[in-house]
């Protein structure tokens, strides 16, 4: 038989250097794994909570519970019922359904970048997304039927603690068996902030592609830019500022909606609404806070007439005397924001909800 000779401590040296390698690879894949997804170009990073940093587990998590319709009190309605990926994370209607058909006052908002905004719904009532997520679960209109918020959100946990296959995910996420509506919220906010779209012909114009644009929307940005001022309010890459602005949909009702002031309470507020993003507006109709206006040529068009008259309207609100083709470019150019990356979120098959 064939001997081999070995160098004393060569063969431990080996060993250890490649058990030390293998670890360090296997932490560097494991590092790799919690880096949140990259955002599409024309996006910066997103700015994950101290107290809510991004996992991919965590993440996961909020997906299931996003589109899972057993967090609603009859089972019926889900986070996806009214912010559908074939939606753009929106749900094409004018207001909200919630259980038993019920209809909201005001429409969904999309899902689509909504990282990037700190205060959420139409009004700016939530300071986080993860205040945002406890609204419709505990919203009689939307997901329960319970008339008090705290028992809305206890009725939702119970349902979700009497799920082995969603426990066994709360332990792996949070660490505990014994979660609350907290770490319900906070996997869901997880999932949304990774909802995202950039990558949009206006971002590869501005990386220097000048076929990334028809001439039609090259024309429209400058109006866009330079003869309407439209980014007087839909400004910087997400194509809003925050603000809430009264431009006067709904303020021509007897008893319209007052927005903003609903929840400040301050006269200048009173049918402000918030300005909302106009990436993927191409696909986020009907439009509005009320969805009143069907078309981006309706919305173009109550702008050209200087919105509707009330006392709060904004007072850069003036009629913009575009001619036809004038419209025609801008709307070609509000379709140039369009782009990807929401795209690739898939609603869970029916086997992969948790049991």
């Amino acid at each position: 038989m064939r001997s081999y000779r070995v160098i004393p401590g060569t063969l431990t040296a080996a060993l250890l250097a490649a058990v030390t390698g293998a670890a360090f690879s296997a932490s560097v894949a494991d590092a790799q794994r919690e880096q949140p997804p990259k955002p599409p170009l024309g996006l910066p990073p997103v700015q994950w909570p101290p107290d809510n940093q991004y996992t991919r587990e965590k993440a996961e998590l909020g997906r299931l519970l996003f589109f899972d319709k057993r967090m609603s009190s009859d089972q019926s309605v889900g986070c996806a019922s009214c912010h559908a990926p074939e939606h753009a994370f929106g749900d094409s209607q004018p207001v909200a359904t919630g259980i038993g058909g019920q209809k909201g006052g005001r429409s969904a908002p999309t899902v689509i970048n909504r990282a990037y905004s700190t205060f959420q719904f139409w009004d700016g009532r939530a300071s986080s997304l993860e205040d945002q997520a406890k609204g419709p679960l505990a919203n009689p209109l939307e997901m329960t039927s319970y008339k008090d918020a705290d028992q809305a959100h206890k009725a939702c946990v119970t349902c979700l603690k009497g799920i082995p296959g969603y426990v066994a995910r709360f332990k792996k996420v949070f660490g505990t068996e014994d979660f609350t509506i907290d770490h319900v919220t906070k996997a869901i906010a997880t999932f949304e902030r990774t909802v995202l779209s950039g990558d949009a012909p206006f971002d590869r114009c501005q990386e220097g592609d000048k076929k990334a644009m028809t001439s039609e929307q090259v024309r429209g940005m400058q109006i866009f830019y330079d003869k309407t001022a439209c980014d007087s309010c839909h400004i910087g890459f997400n194509f809003s500022d925050g603000s809430y602005v009264n431009i006067g949909i709904g303020m021509d009702k007897v008893s319209p909606d007052l927005g903003r002031y609903m929840v400040t309470r301050r006269e200048e507020d009173k049918g402000a609404f918030k300005v909302p993003t106009l990436r993927e507006i191409e696909h986020t109709g009907p439009y509005m806070h009320d969805g009143s206006l069907k078309t981006l040529e309706d919305v173009v068009e109550h702008y050209n007439k200087g919105g509707i008259k009330n006392p709060w309207l904004d007072q850069r609100l003036k009629p913009l005397n575009l001619t036809p083709a004038e419209k025609k470019d801008l709307v070609a150019f509000l379709k140039a924001l369009s782009g990807t990356g929401w795209q690739q979120v898939k609603a869970p098959r029916a086997d992969e909800f948790p049991r």
